[in-house]
């Protein structure tokens, strides 16, 4: 058995060596420490990230070159783009060369009861506001132009707008019969062509309104015969052309007693060897395609 004496000194010794391995455990935990200090910033060598500041001036001004370069690339390919641009006229208009056709009311189905004017409202509404800016009073400020010419402006600066009166369109007009003839049962529709810069008709362009069904419906066209005279082309754009008013047909579908309830198709379309109106790429080309059922 140990005396007490060797059980004493067994512990002093023990003692010391735990003190070793704590005292190596501190060390090893303080240089770690150092370690992960001197990754952000080692004030020994003055890096910071692992680079010197000159290390870092030079990539910053690296990637400073190397992106206004590409920058300045890109601000020359789009000035030179733009000089190839007009203002005025789409570089492009291969795909909208013939006008198309829209009709106001804004509806491909007109239907209502000719007995409730709250049925038919939204309609006369829309005529209203569409012929609004072709006010006598204001289209009397634009300028009378040459019939059966063209309006050609293409060295002024300022282009002039030629007058078109809503008092041509007289019974569709909204004057004479402010529900547009939906209050009797014979509404009105009013069609424009769309607008396309540069467009000269050759002949003299007509919009005709023809009804499908066996047995022929009336229609009065305004102003007469659907003309939409030469002297409202050509059109010079949105920005060199702001005032520009394009003309207007309107219809009178008059229908009778006998076609109250039935669905009526009416189609028109642009009649000038210039517009095309039949294509394998779009039925609708030069044309447009309307409903209108009338009840009371």
């Amino acid at each position: 058995m140990k005396t007490e004496k060797e059980e004493v000194k067994v512990e002093e010794k023990e003692e010391r060596n735990e003190k070793k391995v704590n005292k190596k455990d501190a060390a090893a935990e303080d240089k770690t420490e150092e370690s992960w200090r001197d990754s952000i910033y080692n004030p020994r060598t003055g890096e910071f990230l692992g680079r010197t500041a000159t290390s870092w001036g030079l990539i910053l001004l690296f990637y400073l070159v190397f992106y206004g370069f590409l920058a300045g690339m890109f601000l020359l390919t789009m000035w030179v783009m733009l000089q190839t641009l007009s203002d005025d006229v789409p570089r492009h208009q291969d795909r909208v060369k013939d006008p198309g056709l829209v009709i106001r009311p804004h509806a491909i189905d007109i239907s209502f009861n000719r007995s409730d004017p709250a049925n038919y409202d939204q309609y006369v509404r829309q005529l209203h506001s569409l012929l609004q800016r072709y006010n006598d009073s204001i289209q009397e400020r634009n300028d009378l132009c040459l019939v059966g010419e063209y309006t050609e402006q293409d060295q002024e600066e300022v282009k002039k707008v030629c007058q078109f009166k809503r008092s041509l369109l007289r019974q569709c007009s909204g004057l004479p019969d402010t529900s547009f003839g939906f209050a009797e049962g014979k509404p009105c529709v009013i069609i424009k062509m769309n607008r396309i810069v540069g467009l000269r008709p050759v002949g003299d362009p007509y919009i005709n309104c023809t009804s499908k069904r066996l047995s022929p419906l009336q229609i009065q066209h305004f102003p007469p015969e659907g003309r939409l005279d030469k002297m409202f082309f050509p059109y010079y754009g949105k920005k060199a052309h702001p005032d520009y008013v394009q003309p207007l047909v309107a219809v009178k579908l008059l229908l009778t007693k006998d076609d109250y309830n039935t669905e009526q198709t009416v189609e028109c379309k642009v009649e000038d060897p210039t517009c095309a109106t039949t294509t394998d790429r779009d039925k609708f080309l030069g044309r447009v395609i309307f409903r209108v059922k009338v009840s009371e």
